[in-house]
């Protein structure tokens, strides 16, 4: 009898929602410290031009926290894996965090 083993069954953990929830939290925080520092914006951007980066930015985040819980896959083998799945998992919640950040930015303070 052959045994099936389901990708998605197993690639996700039960720390998915605290994952996201975490780097949802932390891009939330970073891009309004970011945006709260502006005191004079450019008088041809829209009215409520905050939103877009505080909710683009925290939406990234979260699909980064996403990202590292999919790398658990590679930290839980251990040894060279173990560091490298950690390493990929910073690197790629960086860079997912930072084109967030430009997305939501574009057009005003990332012109």
């Amino acid at each position: 009898m052959e045994t099936r083993t389901h990708f998605f069954e197993n690639s996700f953990t039960a720390a998915l929602p605290r994952r996201i929830l975490i780097g949802a939290a932390f891009a939330f925080v970073l891009i309004t410290f970011f945006i709260m520092g502006v005191n004079n914006p450019h008088p041809n951007w829209p009215t409520y031009w905050k939103i877009r980066p505080i909710v683009v930015t925290t939406i990234a985040g979260a699909i980064g926290g996403a990202f590292a819980d999919f790398m658990h896959l590679m930290r839980r083998e251990g040894g060279i894996y173990r560091a490298l799945g950690i390493v990929l998992s910073l690197l790629g919640y960086v860079i997912v965090l930072w084109l967030g950040s430009v997305y939501g930015l574009a057009g005003t303070l990332w012109n």
